[in-house]
């Protein structure tokens, strides 16, 4: 297991971001784990511009396999006086395979105050709970999971995850590590086939400006409402461990088979 804070400590600095390289334990096939190649997107964006507001949203793109040695680089396309908007890209040896772009705004005052979000359905995992972390060669072997599956779906997950190192990092950046941790809802879909799938996107908005929770543990919760012609689209939700809604998402996944 390779702590996150400890891949993004040991990056070389360079003019426009960091260059790292991604230990095998963070790999899923042949591209690393997309929460990771997006948290180190964002901690690049973190650093190239100071006293950012928190952030609000963030749009991925997935577009090829990362490995071994990568450069992350972060620009700022515009800050005006309430938010920022950074871009940030994650290149390998293959090539450019991921962009992503992070909004941060502070908050303003507003006479609206409306919030009919759904709460965690669940509690947290007590301390006899049965958790289960996944092999040390692939990037699941970084987190702890407890699942429910009572009343879910044909194509929905809902599981407790948490980091098994999660010390000395941005409270966002452990958030866009831990919220892609789910397998494509989709997956629920082929038995035992054993069919390649793969995130295409990701529309992550934040609901809390100062996310928290306890032990580390994250509500997640995924649900593919179609899923045909070799393509998905999923629903996401996060919760911290009081039940209180931290984030609300979407992807695109490619199901190839």
């Amino acid at each position: 297991m390779t702590p996150l804070a400890e891949i993004i400590a040991g990056a070389s600095r360079t003019e426009t971001g960091f260059t790292t390289a991604i230990p095998t334990d963070w790999m899923q096939g042949r591209t690393a784990y997309g929460g990771l190649s997006a948290a180190l997107a964002l901690q690049a964006a973190l650093e190239a511009e100071p006293d950012l507001p928190p952030l609000r949203s963030a749009q991925v793109a997935f577009i090829g396999p990362l490995a071994g040695d990568v450069t992350v680089t972060a620009t700022k396309l515009r800050r005006g006086r309430n938010a920022a908007f950074l871009q940030s890209d994650v290149t390998s040896e293959a090539g450019l395979g991921l962009r992503a772009t992070f909004v941060f705004m502070a908050p303003l005052p507003s006479s609206i105050a409306h919030d009919t979000a759904e709460r965690g359905p669940i509690p947290p995992p007590t301390p006899a709970a049965n958790l289960y972390t996944g092999p040390d060669d692939f990037f699941t072997g970084n987190f702890n999971f407890c699942d429910h599956t009572p009343g879910t779906g044909p194509a929905e997950w809902l599981r407790w995850a948490r980091l098994r190192a999660r010390d000395d990092l941005h409270p966002f950046v452990e958030l866009m590590a831990i919220g892609d941790a789910l397998p494509p809802a989709a997956f629920k879909l082929l038995a035992e086939k054993r069919t390649p799938l793969s995130s295409l996107n990701w529309q992550i908005n934040f609901q809390n400006p100062a996310p928290a929770t306890t032990d580390g543990w994250w509500l997640l919760h995924a649900s593919a409402g179609t899923a045909r012609d070799g393509y998905s689209t999923q629903r996401m939700t996060i919760w911290d461990s009081a039940g209180e809604p931290i984030a609300e998402a979407m992807q695109g996944v490619a199901i190839f088979g």
